[in-house]
């Protein structure tokens, strides 16, 4: 163990930073699905189109995640992050004027793109800047994002809802500003990268065999799938399930999906209008909790190997959950959507799984002055 001197200090200011820049990042992303049912009146589209524009931005990212990851684990590039932020703001003003349903599509993929970029990358400095806290760096850096998935059904409903398709554009202004920060977080990054040596575990820092390795990234992974196929179900269908159910107004609506996802059931499906409020910030709350400690917890299992494992997991969650929303939407045209609900209910069940993961040996990385 290296003495406590030799270790970097937190940086707070970088950590706000790029947990900003993720706040910024998934209000775009989540400004989509909040936006469904004027989507769907203005396109005359039905649940399964629906889904599949979540399945467009959601695979986008899933797919490219982790070639990100693994090109950046090899060869950094600082810069990377506001590009990818860039990727979002086009994919906003396509949104904006998007006339038929190709261009939502289009619009859908080039935020995912924008995703795919900014999150390997700034997980990765959001650990460079833990200094050593890489739970509370992780955790902080997760903070914006659900900070920023709640903000999108509220924009939704005061912003996109009075004034219209158009109105999306506004929010270009955002991304502008994200990407003003991330290239002072870049010029950060490419400091730390010409200064810094990487610490890459040998075979032998591990005390787990490869089998168990593999075990433990089965169960993380099976995890992530009761999540986000969860997730999917509330973000991408739950405005209509509450207006299907209850009888509000969009608005109203979408003011219940900032409710779930400012938190962010087992008794969802089968609860009144306020049980459900009182659910919604219950289920917000653990679902919002987990990714965090899965992502540290894998990024221990597989040492070196940041952007990598970075970018499988939030890929793999931006995957499962755009295959779950077109899934699901398909379900709900066949079906109802209080149906979709009650299947979804038991899909926390999976968490059960957490009791085969191992406990891996705790280390401790020393980055040199």
């Amino acid at each position: 163990m290296a003495p406590a001197g030799s270790r970097e200090k937190t940086l707070f200011t970088i950590l706000a930073a790029i947990s900003f820049c993720h706040l910024l990042n998934d209000m775009v992303q989540s400004l989509i699905p909040a936006i469904y049912p004027i989507l769907k009146s203005s396109f005359h589209l039905d649940f399964g189109q629906i889904g599949l524009i979540t399945l467009t931005y959601q695979l986008t990212a899933s797919l490219l995640q982790p070639l990100v990851g693994l090109y950046t684990d090899r060869r950094p590039y600082p810069y990377s992050l506001p590009i990818g932020m860039a990727f979002s703001l086009a994919g906003l003003l396509l949104l904006s004027i998007a006339p038929n349903f190709a261009m939502l599509l289009l619009a859908a993929a080039m935020v995912g793109m924008g995703s795919s970029v900014f999150h390997p990358e700034s997980s990765r400095v959001a650990r460079m800047a833990s200094g050593g806290q890489h739970g509370l760096a992780q955790s902080l850096f997760q903070v914006g994002g659900n900070a920023g998935s709640s903000l999108g059904p509220l924009a939704a409903a005061f912003i996109v809802l009075p004034r219209g398709q158009g109105s999306i554009a506004w929010f270009s202004l955002a991304t502008l500003l994200g990407i003003f920060v991330l290239t002072n977080v870049g010029s950060w990054y490419k400091q730390q990268t010409a200064r810094r040596t990487t610490a890459k575990a040998s075979p032998s820092d591990s005390t787990l065999s490869r089998k168990k390795v593999i075990l433990a990234l089965l169960v993380l992974i099976a995890l992530i799938f009761s999540k986000y196929f969860y997730m999917a179900s509330l973000s991408s269908y739950y405005t209509f399930y509450l207006i299907s159910k209850f009888g509000l107004s969009v608005r109203s609506a979408q003011m219940h999906l900032f409710l779930f996802l400012a938190a962010v059931a087992l008794l969802l499906p089968f609860a009144n209008l306020f049980w459900t409020e009182v659910l919604s910030v219950v289920i917000g709350v653990v679902l919002a909790s987990a990714f965090s400690a899965i992502l540290v917890y894998a990024q221990e299992l597989v040492p070196g190997r940041v952007g990598m494992i970075s970018g499988v997991f939030f890929g793999f969650a931006f995957g499962l959950g755009g295959i779950g929303a077109a899934v699901l939407g398909e379900i709900a045209d066949a079906t109802s959507i209080e149906f979709v609900y009650r299947v979804c209910s038991f899909l926390p069940l999976i968490g059960l799984l957490t009791a085969f993961l191992p406990e891996p040996r705790k280390r401790e990385m020393v980055l040199p002055a």
